[in-house]
């Protein structure tokens, strides 16, 4: 066995930092980001940084939660072979089935440094199929001329696809999107209900949207996460294609959602998931010929890093949506890749996804 790679410690770190306005979803409202970073560290000295998210009722865990469980799996870790990185991710999933932002964290990690051992750039590691990836980027719940203000803003910066929070009020929705519209003429426009609508509210929007001329490119997770029905309804009827998110947790979710054609896209978020289970669940959609997207809660660019590092080796992903960095009053991450605008160009000299933290 390579001694190298055993891992010799686990470093557990707290990770707030204020986000520059009020985040606003159909199920919750954000003002900073309560996360942990997992550093973890290979006998050579190598290391590897991974995020987990909080953000309930969307995760299970909050903060202390994550750190409690995040502190007892790295007492178990210590010693372990980092090339066993499925092996380990199979007893952290038996171990803690229900918290799969932590066991994200942790995987994030090991596969980092284990890349970084090797001196590959994580999208290599993934398969190599590009380096470079465009996201879209988010409008929250917010009064209609502030969302023109911003939608104008990120059309000077050369986002081509807004991908607008709604949820919450159909009316204010609609006036949302108009204004966005104006900002924006020619964004091509993702509708993310978070779960808030019925399947009803959502063909009420359509109509009334496209009398205004309006044409969504994609409705992600609009109805509750067990309203089957409502989904496979709107991903037959809407005549705009459907993302399965909050509704796609897990590989059996998946292979639902495939078998009984639930919805033409599956939005893949690592911290829904963690890596393993994420590698899973794009197989599965590929077989069933589904989109797949890229996603996240609101994360650093220690997640928002590996995950386009994970989507840009994998190839393949028609929806990027990696955007959370920069609506982050701070970046406490240093190195790494940061986008420029929409585009992420990932480093292929850089081992692993080349990111840490500054402030610790």
């Amino acid at each position: 066995m390579n001694k190298d790679l055993e891992i010799r410690r686990v470093d557990i770190h707290k990770l707030d930092v204020p986000l520059i306005a009020p985040f606003t979803i159909a199920s919750s409202r954000l003002d900073r980001v309560r996360n942990v970073a997992v550093q973890v560290t290979l006998a050579d000295g190598s290391e590897g940084w991974g995020e987990t998210s909080t953000l309930p009722p969307v995760t299970a865990e909050d903060q202390a939660i994550a750190l409690d469980a995040l502190k007892q799996e790295a007492g178990r870790l210590k010693g372990r072979h980092a090339g066993e990185w499925r092996r380990i991710s199979a007893e952290l999933l038996e171990r803690a089935p229900n918290f799969p932002s932590v066991r994200a964290g942790i995987e994030m990690a090991l596969i980092d440094a284990l890349a970084r051992h090797c001196g590959i750039p994580l999208f290599r590691f993934f398969g190599g199929f590009q380096n470079r990836l465009a996201t879209d980027i988010t409008i929250p719940i917010c009064a209609a001329e502030d969302a023109e203000i911003l939608a104008r803003q990120y059309r000077g910066e050369g986002f081509e696809i807004l991908k607008v929070k709604i949820g919450l009020d159909r009316s204010d929705d609609i006036g949302r999107l108009l204004a966005i519209r104006r900002g924006h003429p020619s964004s091509r426009l993702i509708l993310d209900a978070n779960a808030g609508y019925s399947s009803d509210d959502v063909f009420v929007l359509l109509r009334e949207l496209r009398l205004a001329g309006i044409e969504p490119a994609l409705l992600e997770q609009p109805v509750a996460r067990e309203d089957w029905d409502g989904l496979g309804k709107l991903a037959r009827e809407a005549g705009v294609p459907v993302a399965a998110d909050e509704s796609c947790r897990t590989p059996e979710d998946a292979l639902r959602i495939v078998r009984d054609r639930l919805a033409q896209v599956i939005n893949i978020k690592l911290v829904k998931c963690g890596v393993v289970r994420a590698l899973e669940i794009a197989a599965i959609a590929r077989a069933g010929e589904l989109d797949l997207m890229i996603g996240g809660m609101v994360e650093t660019r220690l997640a928002m890093g590996f995950s386009a590092h994970f989507a840009a080796g994998l190839g393949g992903f028609q929806w990027v949506d990696l955007d959370t960095p920069m609506l982050l009053a701070d970046d406490p991450v240093e190195g790494g890749c940061k986008p420029t605008g929409p585009d992420y160009l990932l480093d292929a000299e850089t081992a692993g996804h080349g990111g840490g933290l500054c402030k610790f």
